[in-house]
């Protein structure tokens, strides 16, 4: 891949939402300095996150958690820069990708390039291993984006930008590393799943027992055998394993908040 010189790059916000995410906020941060600046917005974090932040020159404002959507929202509109790169509190910019950052919005500043936002592959780290086989490898995301064409929209969970213009992607990758023990694992699993019930209950969704019941061992093999996450060893074992789990629990959830099918006596 051709890359320019990057004197000409406009300058750029990195954003991100923090709660109690001291684990390898130091790296994060660090993979963030070329940054014009770094925008936290935090929701009442009680571990080391402000005070590494803080250390790191971050410009740290407070928010309470309303979902992902308006999280991320929030923080992107108080970026003081157009173009934004909006980064997980566990995930790591690679230097093969800030120089491709770097050169493609040069590109786009000198007219080379016409769009208003890019892709950026995202790669999972899971128990130590990088996931090479299975849909966590290089998934792209929408994460790089001039601001006044768009911004996140109000989901709870799994949130996505809306963007006016085209796009493009990019090559190299960030490293999400999101998962320092099973422990913290399931943390995130049981915050991610009652809110993913409460967004289906919003949406007048229903969950019958068949659908909860079948979806696991569905899941499990299009995750497993289907993907090939049996490539990536016992790690890729786990991953499907807990990947057929979540939208079981997560529609157990929404059975439980009162979304059951209409067959069923309520």
């Amino acid at each position: 891949m051709s890359l320019l010189p990057v004197s000409s790059s406009p300058p750029v916000s990195a954003v991100m939402i923090t709660f109690n995410s001291a684990r390898i906020l130091p790296a994060v941060l660090k993979a963030l300095s070329w940054c014009d600046e770094i925008v936290v917005v935090d929701s009442g974090s009680t571990d080391q996150t402000l005070t590494i932040a803080q250390q790191a020159g971050c410009r740290i404002l407070h928010r309470d958690f309303d979902g992902f959507g308006l999280q991320k929202g929030f923080a992107v509109t108080q970026a003081r820069n157009p173009w934004v790169l909006v980064v997980d509190a566990d995930e790591i910019v690679t230097d093969e990708l800030r120089l491709e950052i770097q050169t493609r919005l040069a590109e786009v500043e000198t007219g080379k390039r016409k769009v208003r936002g890019f892709e950026v592959p995202v790669s999972l780290v899971f128990l130590g291993r990088l996931m090479r086989y299975g849909g966590e490898y290089k998934m792209p995301h929408l994460r790089l984006f001039d601001k006044r064409f768009g911004n996140y929209n109000t989901a709870r969970v799994h949130e996505d930008v809306v963007l006016e213009g085209s796009v493009g992607r990019l090559a190299h990758h960030m490293l999400h590393d999101s998962y320092g023990s099973l422990h913290e694992y399931f943390e995130k699993f049981n915050r991610y799943t009652t809110a993913g019930a409460r967004d289906l209950l919003g949406q007048g969704k229903r969950g019958s027992v068949a659908q909860i019941v079948f979806r696991l061992p569905i899941t499990f093999l299009k995750e497993y055998l289907i993907k090939q996450n049996f490539l990536n060893g016992y790690p890729g074992f786990i991953w499907s394993l807990f990947s057929a789990m979540y939208p079981v629990v997560k529609y157990a959830k929404l059975r439980e908040l009162g979304g059951k099918g209409s067959e069923e006596p309520r």
